[in-house]
């Protein structure tokens, strides 16, 4: 039988690591910085169809690069929400080759709003429906190795 002074040796030791672990989990879920860093769960851009010269274009507003057709890029897993903008002066409506995604037919004036959550990676070409054209590419990417794990301890990772 163990004696009083090496049972409170033992209690001690195990209050010291349950402490420990404790602090390492609350420390590690970013409640001791100054700022998050936490991945954002949702990725959110803006993108417009222009008219010009007779060519149609897609031109990023927000938080996307403005050239014309610009390379849109997103993470697997993540919420992905496109609002599709028509500033031409003709019907649109984006399509999203292999995603199989498109939104609904856009009179000038009108937008849309695409939500995707891609679950693998891979690079599509987005089209304007109406003109059956390829404008630009779609990027799903893996960025970090939690993105490709889907396994039950997903958020330990």
């Amino acid at each position: 039988m163990l004696s009083k002074d090496k049972f409170m040796i033992l209690v001690v030791v195990v209050i010291g690591v349950v402490a420990l672990v404790g602090m390492i989990v609350f420390i590690g879920q970013g409640n001791v910085r100054h700022v998050p860093i936490t991945w954002k769960e949702k990725i959110e851009q803006t993108v417009a169809f222009e008219d010009i010269e007779g060519k149609v274009q897609l031109k990023g507003v927000l938080e996307v690069d403005g050239d014309p057709n610009p390379h849109i890029v997103t993470r697997i897993n993540f919420a992905y929400i496109l609002t599709v903008i028509n500033n031409g002066d003709a019907q649109h409506r984006l399509y999203i080759e292999g995603l199989n995604v498109e939104t609904s037919l856009l009179e000038p004036g009108q937008q849309d709003i695409l939500k995707i959550y891609p679950t693998k990676e891979g690079i599509y070409k987005y089209y304007d429906k109406q003109g059956h054209e390829p404008l630009g590419l779609f990027e799903v990417r893996s960025v970090i190795p939690k993105d490709e794990f889907t396994g039950i301890f997903r958020d330990l990772i």
